[in-house]
């Protein structure tokens, strides 16, 4: 029997839904009953079933996106690089302005911006955020009087809009390779080694108690000298052995050759050979890799934190999937910058990255899955539950009820069948939305593609981009 159909029967069901189709990790099945309990934890998911009094979903059901990569704040910053400043203008000249923003942000305006930017997330199919939150203090540069304020402002944000979050505090010390000083205006963000471990234990008690799952984020190597990435990862093992790390690595051409400058080695090879880089370790961008780094990262169990939209925004690169998935690496994908916010427009610009780049079509179907967009999503979900840390890998028992509804109305998808309504609503549904309802731990939370909260979230974003835009 699969596990699928297995009813903890001593467990009493607090909500259910049918759905004529739906994805479950072995692919498609027909007239499956998901039933879940006051924790929003699957209790069963039984194929070939009959709806009995079950609300019924107006389409295709499908696995909450976890979102493995997020800058929150940045939703606000959208819009305001895409001019060229520079005779040759790159990622290093949009961070220069991208820091003159941050320096601007203040606690509430971190909140309102946050609050939206899940909503968001949640009308466009993430049902979980990893938040790599890196500023932490004052515009001064000093610590609040609680040195959790911001960190507590994004919990919150997560609360409202019924968002899963994994909160990765960043640890940043450096401004380069070698222990440069940092910059005055990285002020924000830099924290030593036994605060940043004294934070964790600050917030610990408030993510548990919303249901997220609290890791660390070293935020590159450039940032965090060998000592202290050592000495962290050290001392979250020690609070938590389970907890994920995040890190940003091999985005930029640049960071590569100035790691070899610094070490003689190559940021993913200097990595692997330095830390403890296992299952919990989740590689953002690692966009520039050797054949043998490709090879030895994948071994590890690592998740590749893919963030295709940010990376073409910023000129990145592209990442070699077809290689990674040939040594049996997992992945998942991030809004990073949140130039597009948006799990299945992610989805369509990794594989037609990969198309470009490879002139073929469908990469990135599996052996066992033809279907391109049903085999990223499933990859995509698994990777990106890896990464949170959190029980979010689809719809199996044990695993939270995380689900989203497509409209069988849609004009795109009208008329299909269902892992065609799936492939519609990847590669050609996004004049509007194809989502019709979605439930985060078994709470609906959009309805009609719409969440409760649009207008009102909305609102207190214009107000605190037009503030934060208008302060000097």
């Amino acid at each position: 029997m699969s596990l699928s159909n297995v009813t903890d029967s001593s467990t009493p069901i607090a909500g259910r839904l049918f759905a004529a189709d739906a994805l479950l990790p072995t692919g498609w099945a027909r007239n499956v009953l998901l039933q879940w309990d006051a924790t929003g934890r699957l209790l069963s998911v039984a194929p070939d079933a009959a709806p009995g009094d079950a609300p019924q979903a107006r389409g295709p059901v499908v696995p909450g996106m976890p979102n493995l990569h997020s800058h929150a704040f940045q939703r606000a910053f959208v819009g305001l690089t895409e001019y060229r400043g520079e005779s040759q203008d790159s990622f290093w000249s949009w961070r220069n302005l991208m820091y003159r923003f941050a320096a601007r942000i203040t606690p509430e305006s971190l909140e309102a911006i946050a609050t939206w930017l899940y909503i968001e997330m949640l009308e466009a199919g993430y049902t979980s955020v990893c938040e790599f939150h890196y500023v932490h203090h004052d515009q001064d540069g000093r610590p609040y009087a609680d040195d959790a304020t911001l960190s507590l402002a994004l919990l919150r944000a997560a609360h409202n809009a019924g968002m899963g979050i994994t909160l990765l505090p960043v640890l940043y010390q450096t401004s380069g390779f070698g222990a440069k000083p940092p910059r005055a205006d990285q002020a924000r963000f830099i924290r030593s080694t036994d605060n940043m471990l004294s934070l964790l234990e600050r917030l610990a008690p408030a993510t548990r108690a919303q249901g997220g799952v609290l890791g660390l984020a070293p935020h590159s190597l450039r940032a965090v000298p060998p000592d202290s990435l050592a000495a962290a990862v050290q001392g979250l093992t020690a609070l938590n052995p389970q907890a994920p790390i995040h890190i940003h690595i091999a985005e930029q051409t640049q960071e590569v050759e100035d790691c070899i400058a610094w070490s003689g080695q190559r940021p993913v090879q200097w990595l692997l050979e330095h830390a403890p880089v296992d299952e919990r370790w989740c590689l953002v961008h690692a966009t520039h890799m050797t054949p043998q780094e490709y090879l030895d990262a994948a071994r590890t169990g690592a998740v590749a934190g893919i963030c295709p939209t940010t990376e073409a925004n910023l000129g990145d690169g592209i990442f070699d999937m077809p290689l990674w998935l040939q040594h049996g690496g997992r992945w998942g994908v991030g809004s990073d910058s949140h130039a597009c916010v948006n799990a299945a427009e992610e989805l369509l610009m990794l594989e037609y990255g990969q198309r470009l780049s490879l002139r073929q079509r469908n990469v990135l179907a599996s052996p066992g899955q033809a279907e391109v967009a049903t085999a990223m999503t499933l990859q995509a979900v698994q990777g990106g539950a890896q990464a949170s840390g959190r029980a979010i890998g689809g719809l199996a028992v044990g695993q939270q009820a995380d689900l989203v509804a497509l409209d069988a109305q849609h004009v795109a998808l009208a008329g299909l069948p269902a892992h065609s309504m799936l492939s519609s609503h990847v590669f050609g549904s996004h004049r509007t939305s194809a989502i019709d309802s979605l439930w985060v731990a078994g709470v609906q939370r959009v309805s009609e593609g719409r969440h409760a909260l649009h207008d009102t979230g909305a609102q207190a974003f214009l107000a605190a981009r037009s503030a934060t835009i208008a302060a000097d």
